[in-house]
This record gives C-alpha cells, structure tokens and sequence, in this order.
C-alpha cells in the first residue's frame, strides 16, 4: 500500500473527527477521573499526542524524509507537564489540532512510497523489546489501532460522566 492512496489521510481525518467530538462538553471535567488509577480525558490525550516522544507525525515526517532510521518508544506514560496540566479546553484542542496538521503534512509530502518496504527500527523501551516496523505497521498498529484503543477510554469517562 502506498500513502498516494488516501486511505491513511482518510484515517487520520476520522481520529481527529472522533477525538474532538468525543472531548466536545467535556470542558469542566478534562481532569476527572473515577478512581485514582485511571487516567483523565487529559491525560488520555497527552499520551496519545506524545507517544512516541516528539509524535507520531514528527516520528513519521523523519521516517519518510530519511532522517532516522530508529526511534524509542515508552509505553503507558500520561506526559503530563505543569503547562499541559494548565491548559484549558482551547489549549488542548490546539495540540490535537498540531498534530494532526503533523500527520497530514508528513503523509501528503512524502507521495508514493511503498509503506511496506520502508521500514525502522523501534526500541521499545518499557517493555524491552527492538523490532523492524514498517511505515505501514506504524500507521496500523502505533497511530490507528493504539488511538482508537484510547478514544474508548475516553467514550467510557463519557458514560461515567452520563454524557
């Protein structure tokens, strides 16, 4: 499969679409939590906005313009910093929002490229494990599969909420 398709630019439009229909209303309670093990709808979102470190749209853009040819990826970590703890609903629609220019700007410039044979090496490094990924399996599995695995988590606080 190649990114000249649209396939994934059409992917990504619908997380997007989803994630902020999801955080619509959710204003006065971005950081409530029904028990302190889970995570906040914040919390949910700043995982998904900084995993890998930098994004997945910053991770993508230097795989497809041959800048690197590794990364390392931390699993289950909220990256939480003072400043995100502090923004408000705007703020943290600007972010998604960033990313997701991110996404579509890497997939848009790199043209067609055969997803399945460029590849990177990923250092897992919460779970101690290095494997060759492909442009096609990040895209499946690290961007649309792990995404939406976390927009249900946000679809639950919803109905924890009544929303």
């Amino acid at each position: 499969m190649s990114i000249g398709d649209g396939a994934h630019l059409k992917t990504v439009r619908w997380i997007q679409a989803e994630l902020l229909q999801l955080l619509d209303g959710m204003d006065y309670c971005l950081d409530w939590k029904p028990d302190p093990s889970s995570w906040s709808a914040r919390e949910v979102v700043y995982h998904l906005l900084d995993t890998p470190p930098a994004g997945i749209h910053s991770i993508l853009r230097r795989i497809l313009s041959n800048e690197i040819s590794e990364f390392e990826l931390w699993s289950d970590l909220t990256n939480m910093t003072p400043e995100r703890q502090a923004q408000d609903m705007e703020g943290v629609v600007e972010d998604i929002a960033g990313l997701f220019r991110g996404m579509e700007e890497a997939l848009e410039s790199a043209g067609v490229v055969d997803l399945s044979e460029t590849s990177v090496m990923v250092h897992q490094r919460t779970r101690g494990w290095d494997e060759s990924r492909t442009v096609q399996d990040l895209l499946e599995g690290l961007f649309a599969r792990h995404w939406r695995d976390h927009l249900g988590q946000i679809r639950d606080l919803r109905e924890s909420l009544g929303m």
